[in-house]
């Protein structure tokens, strides 16, 4: 059944990911699995958000360190380093906010269903 234009097999790859994240040490990549692919476990979905949100917020707070030891003159932090750990907090907190928003909309579109 194609709902809004996904059909349940790339649901069921888009929740094998989430499971493969939640499972794999932070700052891995996460390799995409395929469709045909079966997951070996299965994973609690707000298990999966937590972990993804610890990951953002880590990041957040790296940065953040980062920069104040560069501010204050901490020779062993370079400048190219701050900024490639700010890029990389701020894509994580940018795909939170568009993930955030998807689910509200989703939500939404639920609520919004005729019984």
């Amino acid at each position: 059944m194609n709902v809004g234009g996904i059909d349940s097999g790339r649901i069921e790859a888009m929740m094998a990911q989430l499971k493969a994240a939640a499972t794999k040490p932070s700052g891995a990549p996460v390799a995409p699995v395929g469709i045909g692919e079966t997951p070996a476990a299965k994973v609690n979905f707000s298990d999966a958000l937590k972990s993804s949100l610890e990951q953002v917020s880590s990041a957040q707070i790296k940065s953040e360190e980062m920069g104040n030891k560069f501010a204050m003159g901490d020779d062993s932090v370079s400048l190219s380093d701050v900024m490639i750990s700010m890029q990389k907090a701020s894509i994580g907190f940018q795909a939170t906010v568009q993930v955030r928003n998807k689910m509200v909309s989703a939500y939404h579109e639920m609520m919004n269903m005729q019984v």
